[in-house]
C-alpha cells in the first residue's frame, strides 16, 4: 500500500474535491470504543521494597502497612467500569486486599501472598472470560 498524499486522504476521507476543502477549517476528532475485554494480568513479587512506595501502596489506608514479600497482581479491563467487578471477585475468590483500583481507567491492583494473588487474578480472568463473555489474555507470572 503507498502512502497518500494530504490531498488523496481529504478526497477518501471526503469524497469532495481537495480544493474546495483548501482554507476551510477542518476539524478531526479521535474516538476509543473500547471492548469487553481483560487486556493485561501479571503476578510477580517485587524484590525491591520502592516498587511498594512508587505504587502508592505505603500511603492512605496502606500507610504504615510493611507489604515486603507480598506478592502484587496487575489487571487492566475495558470498558473501565468493569475493574469495580473485577475487585469484587477478587476479593471474594482468595484472601487479597485491593491496593488501587482506578474505575476511570480500569486498572486494578492486588496484594497479598503469592498464592493467594495467583488464584484471585486466575479466578477473575476466568469469570470474566466464562462468565461475562469478555476477551481475556493470559495471566503472566514473574
Amino acid at each position: 500500500m503507498s502512502n497518500l498524499s494530504s490531498e488523496e486522504l481529504l478526497e477518501k476521507i471526503f469524497h469532495d474535491d481537495p480544493a474546495a476543502l483548501k482554507g476551510r477549517e477542518l476539524r478531526l476528532t479521535r474516538l476509543r470504543v473500547p471492548g469487553k475485554e481483560v487486556c493485561f494480568a501479571h503476578v510477580f513479587t517485587p524484590n525491591d521494597n520502592g516498587i511498594y512506595q512508587n505504587l502508592g501502596l505505603n500511603i492512605g489506608v496502606h500507610e504504615g502497612e510493611d507489604h515486603t514479600g507480598d506478592s502484587i497482581g496487575i489487571l487492566r479491563f475495558t470498558p473501565w467500569e468493569a475493574v469495580i467487578a473485577a475487585a469484587d471477585i477478587a476479593l471474594k475468590s482468595a484472601d487479597v486486599e485491593v491496593g488501587f483500583m482506578d474505575r476511570f481507567c480500569g486498572s486494578l491492583i492486588i496484594t497479598g501472598r503469592m498464592a493467594q494473588v495467583t488464584t484471585a487474578v486466575e479466578q477473575t480472568v476466568r469469570s470474566f472470560g466464562d462468565e461475562l463473555g469478555f476477551g481475556v489474555c493470559e495471566v503472566t507470572r514473574n
